[in-house]
């Protein structure tokens, strides 16, 4: 199995207080190109700043991360966030002025990645993929539910064409029946679109359906058996 994601010796800490507290520790870890994996772990043990970091969000303190081999500081971080990965957050984070089709053209036009000329059909199949039917696909998002509008999201990061999808509590405002939809979601991305889904969760419910399932614990991750 191919790595798609590499990081060594990532370190990052803040000032608090006059206190250095430090919530990365010489992190390294390999994410295989195609699987599923959650990282759990505690309030305030990092997850959300490491996702920030491997999504070229904000920057470590030291160390490095390679996608595919690459440096991402030789892709440069625009590049990166521009072509290589696609992002789905807790909130959604839809423009809320436009339709669903209309959020998933505009992520089509904002990469740089081969895009297919029929823009609106294949954003309309990309949608109904997961779900989303074309009359619901041509409404305003904030008359969507929360998982409707979270299944865009999804679709939205992977619209650009991209193998990496990174995914900060994307079940935190979802009832339990939603969420099991959205895991679905997640596994489908992998089993029939061979992506790489990175989830940052509190739920169990999540992780226990992902390939591997890594604990952040005092700065480093280590998988759960």
């Amino acid at each position: 199995m191919s790595s798609i994601l590499r990081l060594e010796k990532i370190n990052y800490g803040y000032e608090d207080g006059g206190y250095r507290r430090q919530i990365l520790k010489d992190l390294s870890y390999d994410f295989d190109s195609g699987k599923f994996y959650t990282i759990l772990g505690p309030s305030g043990s990092g997850k959300t700043t490491l996702l920030s970091i491997i999504a070229g969000l904000d920057k470590p303190d030291s160390g490095e991360i390679y996608y595919e081999g690459e440096n991402i500081k030789q892709i440069g971080l625009y590049k990166y966030r521009r072509n290589k990965i696609g992002i789905v957050f807790q909130s959604y984070n839809l423009v809320n002025y436009l339709t669903g089709l209309e959020n998933i053209e505009l992520a089509m036009s904002e990469t740089d990645n081969k895009i297919p000329k029929n823009h609106k059909e294949v954003a309309y199949a990309l949608l109904a993929k997961f779900g989303i039917v074309k009359s619901k696909a041509d409404r305003l998002v904030t008359r969507l539910s929360g998982g409707e509008q979270q299944r865009i999201a999804i679709a939205r990061a992977i619209a650009s064409n991209v193998d990496l999808i990174f995914a900060d509590e994307p079940t935190g405002n979802l009832d339990s029946a939603t969420e099991e939809e959205i895991i679905k979601i997640f596994k489908m991305l992998t089993e029939e679109f061979g992506k790489t889904v990175i989830v940052v969760t509190h739920s169990n419910e999540v992780s226990k359906l992902s390939d591997h399932r890594v604990l952040l614990h005092e700065g480093i991750l280590k998988e759960i058996e």
